[in-house]
């Protein structure tokens, strides 16, 4: 299997000693008996490229398709991509020229590799081309992010059985949730249009007949070129066919193969500089699906140098109050294998993964002495209850096996806000002015001014927050606490706070003070998409609702004085001390209408998934979801002695003012 072809180009006519036939057959009856089952080995070359050039050697036609590819399956510069099939690397190259990092390429064809490689050395560009068989692709499993056959580069074998041994391959070395997309001829519009004959210049000089048919049982085009040179003949007289799918087919082809969420994405129209004869490339379906699989399992021998880490998670198999349906969907499915295909990158630690709380104590036990570290990434809680999160830390500390993030203590004390609050005013950190509701109280004395927000006083992932909570009125207010209550429970005690409406700042620190550890930059929300009538908060709806007016919400670099800037950090650290966080915590901050910063919330532990807010600050500070992690891991080891420091140690005075250093631990 090989690589794009527009109107295709089968083997050479040869004589039974091999050598190459300059003449042609002449008249042919029936097209389909003198296709070779392997035209595709020998039919890919410079005759190819030039008839073909006037689409696949054309730049701007390429651009545009790659535009249209990009969209289709959101393709990232960080995306591990292979183009299979990949011809002379005409869609490579121009993804390489948009700064994709990570491109491999593969084709049967020894000329149109070779052509690709000398192109990609004289741009500069770096992509990793292969000869090959798509058919057993020389890659590993969970490989790719994304794998392109485009140009109609599918359909080449004689059987449907072949294509799908490629499908099978291609779901093979993609990443769970990794993504398939193709371009291929739309069957069902060229068995109806195909022409039965056509001839046109190529260029002064040469000139190409066509005839074509489809095969006896329908499923495929049988072409025939005639290349013809004005002064030196016949070039080359060459037959091939291409099955012919159906937008039907091709869907049920993938799903039987494994492929879930099959989209098609329109059709593609082509046209040429010459529009004369278009052929198989006239008319193409645009086709993408994704993989839905568990990772592979390697059982290797380890070194002893390898870290050897269990992490652990909620249950997906256990209801979750948190989330929008109460049960793990495809978000989280998705979000756990983002992370679990980052820590494959990571060569100094081996993972395995527990998430089955039924038996989560058991597993934990039969791995002491066999693990050296558990990284605790459970932060729904013991069976997904989140008041039972310091548990799992709690029971890791009773068997004396090494944890990644805060311990229990530091997690009860986090999850009582207004106990947060207290520590932190006794520390002259300043906080909003609050009011705390019991559980019993039926009539209180407001001591505030509206607006105020209404909060949980216990509780994380912003669970019972939303745009009702903020209050400009008394009736508005009762109305948000008897919303709270009724969810949580009249037991349950809550936090009227004054809503304060300046920019809304979260700051991530990795690492353990004052030992090793690095600030990471301040993320502020931009709220200049959500309608001017709500208020600006990032609450449960802009973290769980993809369809409410907050999912527009971004997160960007925050734009804020230095001396606030260096009053936040300074304030944080101290807080970082004394609730005795460890290795990773997410501090949020807000400004008032002066400018001046209060205190929101503490998060230890906080989230860690690719797009959540510690990602995002790691991200602008130019280390990708795979260090951040990795950073986790080693401040743990730091921390637990398993590592020594080798980085800046960063200072503050007195005033606790920041240096211009930041550390990164090694």
């Amino acid at each position: 299997m090989n690589e794009e072809s527009s109107k295709g180009t089968p083997p050479l006519i040869r004589k039974k000693g091999g050598s190459k036939m300059k003449k042609s057959l002449g008249p042919v009856v029936n097209l389909e008996e003198h296709v070779y089952p392997d035209w595709w080995r020998r039919i890919f070359n410079s005759i190819y490229l030039k008839t073909d050039a006037d689409i696949v050697e054309d730049k701007e036609i390429t651009r545009k398709e790659v535009d249209l590819f990009t969209e289709a399956v959101s393709l990232s510069p960080d995306d591990k991509i292979l183009d299979l099939c990949c011809g002379q690397g005409r869609h490579s190259i121009e993804l390489a020229r948009r700064n994709v990092r990570n491109i491999y390429a593969l084709d049967r064809s020894h000329y149109l590799i070779q052509k690709a490689k000398i192109q990609t050395k004289k741009e500069g560009l770096c992509i990793q081309f292969r000869e090959g068989d798509a058919r057993k692709l020389p890659y590993s499993s969970d490989f790719f992010d994304v794998v392109l056959i485009l140009g109609n580069s599918f359909g080449y074998f004689e059987t449907v059985q072949d294509d799908m041994k490629i499908l099978k391959e291609i779901f093979r070395v993609l990443k769970p949730w990794g993504r398939l997309l193709i371009d291929v001829a739309d069957g069902e519009f060229l068995a109806a249009h195909y022409e039965p004959r056509s001839w046109e210049w190529i260029d002064k000089k040469y000139f190409v007949c066509r005839e074509r048919s489809l095969s006896a049982d329908g499923h495929r085009l049988i072409s025939r070129e005639i290349v013809n040179h004005v002064d030196r003949g016949v070039i080359v007289d060459q037959f091939y066919g291409e099955r012919l799918y159906t937008e039907d087919e091709l869907g049920q082809l993938l799903k039987n193969t494994g492929y879930n969420n099959v989209v098609f994405h329109g059709k593609l129209l082509s046209h040429s500089q010459r529009n004369q004869d278009l052929g198989m490339m006239q008319q193409r379906i645009i086709v993408s699906s994704r993989v839905k699989k568990p990772w592979t399992t390697i059982k290797k021998k380890l070194p002893p140098s390898i870290r050897r880490v269990a992490v652990v998670f909620g249950d997906p198999g256990k209801p979750d109050i948190l989330k929008p349906s109460s049960v793990f969907d495809d978000d989280d499915f998705y979000t756990i294998d983002q992370l679990k295909s980052a820590l494959k990158e990571l060569r100094e630690y081996s993972f395995i993964y527990l998430d089955n709380h039924q038996k989560l104590i058991n597993d934990l036990i039969s791995q002491k002495g066999k693990i050296d570290l558990v990284f605790n990434l459970c932060d729904e809680g013991f069976n997904n209850d989140p008041r039972k999160e310091l548990h799992i830390p709690s029971f890791l500390e009773m068997m004396g096996i090494p944890y990644t993030g805060s311990g229990p203590q530091c997690l009860a004390y986090c999850y009582d806000k207004s106990l947060v609050r207290g520590m932190a005013r006794e520390m002259n950190i300043p906080v909003p002015k609050a009011y705390f509701i019991k559980p019993e109280d039926t009539i209180f004395d407001l001591m505030i001014n509206f607006p105020v927000i209404v909060k949980p006083n216990f509780g994380d992932a912003s669970f019972g927050i939303t745009q009702k909570s903020v209050a400009y009125k008394i009736e508005e207010l009762m109305n948000a606490i008897s919303d709270i209550r009724s969810q949580f429970g009249y037991d349950k005690p809550i936090l009227v706070e004054e809503f304060i409406t300046g920019s809304d700042l979260s700051l991530g620190i990795i690492g353990n003070s004052p030992e090793s550890y690095m600030v990471l930059p301040l993320l502020e929300e931009d709220y200049s998409e959500l309608p001017a009538e709500l208020p600006k908060i990032c609450g449960y709806e802009a973290k769980w609702l993809p369809g409410s007016p907050y999912w527009k919400i971004k997160s960007i670099k925050a734009k804020i004085p230095e001396e606030t800037k260096k009053f936040i950090i300074g304030s944080s650290l101290k807080l970082f001390v004394r609730l005795e966080c460890r290795d990773y915590v997410r501090f949020d901050w807000r400004l008032d209408d002066q400018g001046n910063p209060r205190l929101l919330e503490v998060n230890p532990n906080p989230g860690w998934c690719w797009d959540g807010h510690l990602a995002k600050m790691a991200k602008l500070a130019g280390i990708s979801y795979a260090e951040l992690l990795e950073s986790i891991l080693k401040a743990a080891d730091i921390r637990l002695g398993f590592r020594t420091i080798n980085g800046i140690k960063k200072t503050y005075n007195n005033e606790h003012q920041t240096t211009d250093q930041e550390i990164l631990i090694k």
